[in-house]
């Protein structure tokens, strides 16, 4: 078990770009769009044998839903067909593997699941799941959830009850670790989220659950805790409640393309002013999308959009030419200055369709295995050009520098490898809002 079910992130990321996602059911078409940038430290029970009891992930969380599409933390979707008080998605999620912390960075057994998810509203707060799910090799698991939501002031909580059935590979891999033969087997668990409004745009946010193992797994030897469970807290930045559903902004989509150079330099080092260039030259050029959602974060002028995005990094003598998907919030903030000036900041996700060689020659020269799915940030300093030449025309568009990021955040999470570097990119950009 090495990498997660790679080419399930391609389908996640381009879903990004796709045009949004339909009301959930009449009883919630008035509800605002979400969006949501959120960090969350999660800490999960180890069921199997293992001196380590426990296992923590630092976890990114991205939110968003636009008509057809829908971003919700851990899975993403579209909705194919919408019935009203049914819809039919294709449906993608983000499964841990808990495992002890020190053997996950060579032993990647998380996986992006997919498959489809029919859900039925019953009424304005209960809804069920039906989903079909696989990591792409035949493992797969079928999951019947219902979900209740009650919400009260600046409370919204959503207990949970599940029952999740599991074919015969999937339970044998992912519970017998291929060595104990359990079988198909279904478990039960009981869980639910939690989200608190402290102010404006920031938000706590929870997550516990409990699963129950069948009597026959729990008995294979492998299993030491047949009553596993996982809780999970945070704090989030979402759009505000009792917001329009579809406000008029300020804010002009985007589209922007970018050019930079890899070095081996790091971030703080970047942002002081040294700069080290990379020998082997690698280079990438980008396009990305700015789709505007806030005109404002915590009270402050900050306009805030979601910028789903591809690299293109190019062909040398040490790398053949691979993909890049990103998917992030930015937080842009302008200076009203003679001459417009404007900052930027982005944090995401980012996969590539092959490891970086400036990141495999950097990890594996640590002894760590790099990560094709790693956290992103991205941060830029522009100018108007229609300021600074003085022609109308170009009041829309800016120029300006930044750097392309991608790091495991420090080892503490197993999603990106639990590696502790990455990889960076210095780069120039033309940006235009229509």
């Amino acid at each position: 078990m090495r990498e997660p079910h790679s080419r399930a992130w391609l389908v996640a990321f381009w879903l990004a770009a796709a045009p949004g996602y339909p009301p959930r059911a009449q009883a919630e078409a008035q509800a605002p769009q979400e969006w949501g940038l959120a960090l969350g430290l999660r800490s999960a029970e180890i069921p199997y044998d293992a001196e380590t009891n426990r296992v923590n992930d630092l976890i990114p969380l991205l939110y968003y839903q636009r008509d057809r599409l829908f971003v919700r933390g851990l899975s993403v979707g579209y909705t194919v067909w919408d019935g009203g008080d049914i819809q039919f998605s294709a449906l993608g999620r983000y499964r841990f593997f808990d495992i002890p912390a020190d053997l996950q960075q060579r032993i990647r057994g998380n996986a992006f699941d997919m498959g489809a998810q029919i859900r039925h509203w019953f009424g304005p707060r209960l809804h069920t799941d039906l989903e079909l799910l696989s990591d792409g090799r035949g493992r797969t698991h079928a999951n019947l959830t219902a979900t209740y939501r009650w919400a009260s002031g600046d409370w919204d909580i959503r207990p949970a009850f599940g029952l999740r059935w599991k074919n015969a590979a999937f339970n044998n891999h992912y519970y017998g670790l291929d060595t104990a033969q359990p079988g198909s087997a279904f478990d039960l668990s009981l869980g639910g989220e939690v989200r608190y409004h402290v102010k404006r745009n920031l938000y706590l946010i929870g997550r516990a659950k409990l699963t129950a193992l069948d009597h026959r797994t729990a008995d294979t030897g492998v299993i030491r805790r047949q009553f596993p469970n996982e809780i999970m807290l945070g704090f989030g930045f979402f759009n505000e409640p009792r917001a329009r559903s579809t406000p008029l902004l300020k804010a002009k989509p985007y589209i922007r393309i970018a050019h930079g150079w890899a070095t081996p330099s790091d971030l703080p080092d970047l942002l002081q002013g040294k700069y080290e260039t990379d020998p082997d030259h690698n280079q990438m050029t980008s396009l990305s999308f700015g789709i505007p959602v806030s005109d404002s974060l915590m009270g402050l002028p900050l306009a805030v959009y979601f910028t789903p995005g591809i690299v293109y990094h190019h062909r040398t003598d040490v790398q053949q030419p691979l993909y890049e998907f990103v998917a992030a919030f930015k937080a842009y903030y302008t200076f009203q200055w003679p001459v417009r000036l404007r900052l930027g900041a982005a944090e995401g996700l980012s996969y590539t369709t092959h490891v970086l060689y400036i990141e495999q020659v950097t990890r594996e020269s640590k002894g760590e295995y790099p990560s094709k799915l790693l956290n992103y940030l991205d941060l830029s300093a522009g100018v108007n050009l229609g300021d600074l030449t003085g022609r109308r025309s170009l009041r829309d568009l800016w120029l300006g520098i930044g750097v392309h990021h991608r790091s495991g955040i420090y080892q503490t999470s197993s999603a990106f490898g639990r590696i502790r570097g990455g990889s960076n990119y210095p780069q120039v950009y033309l940006q235009y809002h229509w």
